[in-house]
């Protein structure tokens, strides 16, 4: 096994949590173009179906991410698919390694896209919480970025993606308790004034 290997296995895994869609695509892009060589059968990403298919699952997420009621919903839904997509993607980095390999990957792949995915969906739900859209737009827009670009990185650098994903799991922890401690302050019942 090499750290080129290990990056796109957990770069992919990492970037599945946020939009699942945007990054097989950009990645199946990258090696339809022959401007990555993706490992192991992550080469299947370059076809011609796959392609077409996550191509049209980007362009619905685009949309559905920027909508507050509907990202919720959405987010929710994706939860079943993002995390056991994330989890197979980093198998597939490894199809050419042992199955023992290959089971360890998918189930750290299925836990680097829980902590993505479940970061994501939080600080979108805090900031749909909030009465004004432009927020939650940016946060679509931002992840949408992260995934181009995440994969991009992770084509030309994947080693370097290796140290990126271990501090973005630690951040998405600790991302998260900061949201939940908030969320549990924000609607903590308030003690009633005794009337005198």
């Amino acid at each position: 096994m090499d750290l080129s290997t290990l990056g796109f296995a957990m770069g992919s895994a990492w970037l599945s949590g946020i939009n699942l869609y945007m990054t097989v695509l950009t990645l199946g892009l990258l090696q339809r173009f022959h401007l990555a060589n993706l490992p192991g059968d992550l080469g299947y990403l370059a076809h011609t179906w796959v392609l077409i298919l996550a191509g049209a699952l980007a362009a619905v997420q685009f949309v559905a991410d920027k909508i507050p009621a509907v990202d919720s919903v959405w987010d929710v839904v994706h939860t079943f698919i993002r995390i056991p997509a994330g989890a197979i993607l980093a198998a597939a980095a490894f199809a050419h390694l042992d199955p023992g390999v290959r089971l360890v990957a998918l189930l750290v792949g299925g836990g680097i896209a829980l902590s993505s995915h479940s970061a994501k969906t939080a600080t979108k739900l805090a900031a749909n919480a909030s009465p004004e859209p432009v927020s939650n737009v940016v946060l679509g827009l931002g992840a949408d970025a992260v995934s181009i670009g995440g994969s991009v990185l992770m084509a030309s650098h994947p080693v370097l993606m290796i140290s990126l994903v271990v501090l973005a799991v630690l951040f998405s922890v600790l991302l998260i308790r900061w949201i939940f401690r908030m969320m549990r302050r924000l609607f903590k019942p308030q003690p009633k004034e005794s009337m005198a």
